[in-house]
């Protein structure tokens, strides 16, 4: 991730990234940082996170999946989107390394997930799974700033979450009672 001056130093993070699984079609080199530092609903495990994004992958990718709160998540939107406010995701692919792989950062703004997946009545690890997809394939190029765009990314999403026993993310749900 773009270097943060103003950004707390991560709680914890991983000393390397995990190397390439040995099963699927893709390797992926995996790392999770935490940068959370108000108590709440701790995320997934990263064994879970890394689960995750090895279902999205399409190709070779080298990440670092970042957790921050919503300070760091209000300065990189704003610094990288000109936006004052914390979004859900933000992606920053840097491009192929050489080898084939990609590379790139994810940051996930711990604090806008739970208050969205509160909001939209789902489980936050289901929100987070989508998330974590999401990020995934943005940094493999996938977008959703054209219509046909938005359709194409948003049903992989919808297979990739039902393969992993996920609901659509894009359908309505009603409040549990």
């Amino acid at each position: 991730m773009p270097p943060n001056p103003a950004s707390p130093q991560p709680v914890s993070t991983d000393p390397e990234p995990e190397p390439a699984p040995t099963t699927g079609k893709h390797p992926l080199h995996f790392s999770v940082q935490l940068a959370l530092h108000a108590p709440g609903t701790a995320p997934p495990s990263r064994q879970q996170l890394r689960a995750w994004a090895a279902c999205a992958l399409l190709g070779p990718v080298a990440t670092t999946l970042r957790f921050v709160d919503e300070e760091e998540g209000v300065q990189l939107n704003s610094d990288f989107r000109t936006r004052g406010y914390a979004t859900n995701v933000l992606t920053f692919p840097y491009g192929d390394d050489g080898s084939g792989t990609l590379t790139g950062d994810i940051a996930l703004c711990w604090p806008v997930v739970c208050r969205e997946a509160a909001e939209q009545h789902k489980p936050v690890v289901a929100h987070c799974a989508h998330l974590v997809i999401h990020g995934m394939l943005h940094l493999q190029g996938l977008d959703h700033i054209e219509e046909d765009q938005a359709h194409a990314m948003e049903a992989l999403e919808t297979r990739i979450l039902a393969k992993l026993g996920f609901p659509d993310p894009y359908l309505a749900q009603a409040p549990s009672e």
